[in-house]
């Protein structure tokens, strides 16, 4: 492999990835992403899953797009580090069983969080 490209290809996988005009993190799974949240001081993070579940559900579901991660901060409560986040899955192209056309999907859920992967001792 000749050095440009093998310099190309460790860039591609080393530096974030962007979409919709906004700065994704590589992440095997949602948490770096809600401790980014918790950190951030406008209580946001973006990343995008990677790895071997990240391939599977795209090949399972023949999709077009990578799967996106955003979680945004819904209340921060009294504990230090602690927030009521909103975390979102999405990704386009998604054909789920039965459907006659591709999608976008999207996967939303709550969770009182905090930086140590606990639950806050209060919700106050």
């Amino acid at each position: 492999m000749k050095p440009f490209y093998a310099v190309a290809l460790l860039a591609a996988f080393a530096w974030p990835v962007f979409a919709d005009d906004v700065r994704r993190t590589p992440v095997p799974d949602a948490r770096p992403v809600m401790l980014a949240a918790l950190k951030a001081t406008d209580g946001q993070a973006h990343g995008v899953l990677t790895g071997e579940m990240a391939d599977a559900i795209t090949r399972r579901f023949g999709a077009t797009s990578p799967i996106f991660i955003d979680v945004t901060t819904e209340k921060r409560y009294a504990q230090p580090g602690c927030s009521r986040l909103k975390v979102t899955f999405r990704q386009d192209g998604v054909l789920l069983p039965g459907a006659l056309s591709p999608r976008r999907q999207t996967m939303d859920f709550g969770i009182n969080y905090c930086l140590d992967g606990r639950p806050p001792q209060s919700l106050k």
